[in-house]
């Protein structure tokens, strides 16, 4: 091999470690689960570190049936800020395995 040529057996077994770290890593994100809020805590949503909503709970206090719109912002609220905060744990656990490329398996990208 001429002087200054990459070793190809090196490049694909480093290839081949940083595809199971990522298999690795995205796996520990879909058995995360992170929660996010709206109005104080009275609506909460529980979603996968993959994107994927697990659980809501709404406070009794908040259910009002002359006032549904409210309580359909609260609970839209609650889920985008859970998604939020998956995306940024994604980012955090993925982003040093993708090298920050977008879009290599990050929810929602």
């Amino acid at each position: 091999m001429p002087a200054g040529q990459p070793n190809m057996q090196a490049l694909m077994k480093q290839a081949q470690r940083m595809q199971s770290d990522l298999l690795a890593a995205q796996q520990e994100l879909a058995e995360t689960s992170v929660e996010g809020s709206a109005g104080g805590g009275l609506v909460r949503a529980t979603v996968s570190g993959a994107g994927e909503l697990l659980a809501l709970a709404i406070d009794r206090t908040v259910v009002d049936p002359a006032d549904v719109e409210t309580l359909q912002d609260l609970v839209v609220a609650a889920v985008r800020d859970t998604s939020r905060v998956a995306q940024e744990l994604a980012a955090a656990r993925l982003g040093p395995l993708t090298g920050g490329l977008p879009g290599l398996g990050l929810p929602g990208m």
